[in-house]
């Protein structure tokens, strides 16, 4: 009985159970996603708040599948419309990534806002707010000046100076 352990996180156990329409592929020199359908024809809605939330995970392969099935969501035609509307159970989702102790957890937290940033532009302004905190508070330690003040660049970029 003791080999078995449970998946600890939501993440995990929709992981386990194939709630993830994606797999890891291992290659001989690296490894990408291999997914069961178009990432096109995927619903948004769960999908991508759940991969969102699986950024925070710190074990292989979860890590990997977040952090890459986020990303390519993101890059699927029409994606800009199918994340604003989930931008609010989005944001409280990315807001924990950023406040994390991990520092890889941090730094997926923060790749992820910058490829949301660059999808949704201006529409993610009002939501700036409940993120610049843990910015902020990561920007005085000297090893994530550089990255932190790189993704602020960022979301200036894509949202406009009024953000």
């Amino acid at each position: 009985f003791g080999a078995y352990s449970r998946p600890t996180s939501a993440f995990a156990a929709t992981y386990a159970k194939g709630g993830i329409p994606c797999r890891l592929a291992h290659g001989s020199v690296k490894h990408k996603l291999q997914w069961e359908c178009l990432p096109e024809t995927v619903p948004f809605d769960p999908l991508l708040v759940t991969l969102a939330e699986g950024l925070r995970e710190t074990k292989h392969p979860y890590t990997f599948v977040s952090k890459e099935g986020f990303k390519e969501l993101l890059v699927v035609e029409g994606a800009a419309e199918k994340a604003i509307p989930l931008l609010p159970r989005l944001v409280p989702v990315l807001k924990a990534t950023l406040a994390h102790a991990d520092d890889g957890v941090f730094e997926r937290g923060l790749d992820a806002l910058v490829q949301l940033s660059a999808v949704v532009g201006p529409s993610l302004n009002d939501h700036l707010k409940h993120l610049l905190t843990n910015l902020s508070r990561r920007l005085m330690d000297k090893k994530f000046r550089k990255k932190v003040t790189v993704t602020l660049q960022n979301l200036e970029q894509y949202g406009g100076k009024v953000s």
